[in-house]
């Protein structure tokens, strides 16, 4: 049952309670009443209407002509209450009082505060045109009416607010849980047999490195696939790095990471991440088979630091530049540029025969999002 719902109910249950009001009022004061015939044909139209608005509210919902019949009708209960409940004594005063309030929470739960504000003004007009203009009575009816609308419009809007984010991290949650059963059961089948083949086939060498090779492509697409975009719900804009790069993990792949979150903005993440992964493609076209690979992320609050380092044959001093020149640019662009563009930094050391080591560094307040 949604709050929505429940909160029809509660309105419901609301206008009966407070149409014992006038009739207490009535029969303490009924020597007072001027007409206490129609006055009680008033109250009973007044039941008869609540019985009818109240069952079609909690079946149907709020329906803007129902809505529009109650303000209505409860506009014409108060002209009509100013001759029915008519007193010969002054200081004792009978008014609907917060009957009248129940159209107002309608229009305030369907249409929200502002809505409910301006029913509530309407009321509390019709109330000082046929109830003596303005006096203490009516202005003090009024603002509680307009007050009325405004706050109850707002908490609803809050309550379905907080409804709707519930169900959204209810989901989440479930989601969660399949994905990390069925990650369970693909590390412990298919990808274990996905980094044995790698490694036998690096091992053996001949066309059964190239089937390793393979092997190590469809392991890491199949990681990837266990943390695909379609799963990730990122908070407020905002992906944690390590679930990124940690895709990357593998036989071959070692990752060293913070224990906490190292939240950047989804795009921003997504960039470092590219940039993570070309270098870790560049060593595994360039290097011999059985290169190791060490990945460290780094988040000191002032930057956040990727390290990509391996131990392959290395690079002689120039290599870069030459391959740029030869129109080679999967460094120059995949790394360094998206990196240049984020306000950041890509930094490639190497020597031959000491491996590479690319330092990608992006300063927190380079490219942060609100």
């Amino acid at each position: 049952m949604g709050i929505q719902t429940q909160l029809r109910r509660a309105v419901a249950v609301f206008r009966f309670a407070a149409l014992g009001y006038p009739v207490l009022l009535g029969v303490i004061s009924l020597d007072a009443l001027v007409h206490p015939v129609w006055a009680a044909l008033l109250v009973a139209a007044l039941a008869g209407w609540t019985g009818a608005v109240s069952y079609r509210y909690t079946r149907r919902g709020y329906e803007p002509r129902v809505l529009y019949a109650d303000l209505a009708v409860t506009a014409l209960a108060v002209a009509a209450s100013a001759w029915a409940l008519e007193v010969s004594d002054r200081s004792v005063p009978i008014s609907l009082g917060p009957w009248l309030a129940g159209a107002v929470l309608g229009w305030g739960a369907a249409w929200g505060r502002r809505s409910g504000a301006v029913s509530g003004g309407v009321i509390a007009m019709v109330g000082m045109v046929f109830r003596g203009g303005i006096s203490e009575n009516t202005v003090n009816e009024a603002a509680l009416l307009v007050l009325t609308g405004l706050t109850f419009g707002h908490l609803v809007r809050l309550g379905v607010e907080a409804e709707e984010r519930t169900r959204r991290a209810t989901e989440r949650s479930a989601a969660a849980r399949e994905r990390e059963r069925l990650a369970r059961g693909i590390h412990d089948s298919v990808l274990q047999v996905l980094a044995l083949v790698q490694r036998r086939g690096n091992e053996i060498g001949g066309e059964a490195a190239e089937l390793g090779r393979l092997a190590g492509r469809q392991e890491e697409a199949l990681r990837a696939l266990i943390v695909s975009e379609s799963y990730r719900h990122p908070l407020d804009g905002r992906r944690d790095l390590r679930e990124l790069v940690g895709r990357h993990a593998g036989p071959a792949v070692t990752i060293a990471a913070p224990a906490t979150p190292v939240p950047l903005p989804t795009a921003t993440a997504r960039e470092v991440a590219a940039a993570v992964a070309s270098a870790i493609d560049n060593v595994r076209e360039h290097c011999p088979a059985g290169t190791r690979v060490w990945l460290l992320l780094e988040d000191d609050g002032e930057a956040v630091q990727v390290t990509v380092r391996d131990d392959g044959p290395g690079m002689a001093p120039g290599r870069l530049a030459e391959a740029a020149a030869e129109g080679r640019l999967g460094v120059a662009q995949s790394i360094q540029g998206r990196m240049r563009e984020l306000g950041g930094t890509a930094t490639v050391v190497s020597a031959p025969g000491a491996g590479t080591e690319i330092e990608l560094r992006l300063p927190r307040n380079a490219n942060e999002e609100g």
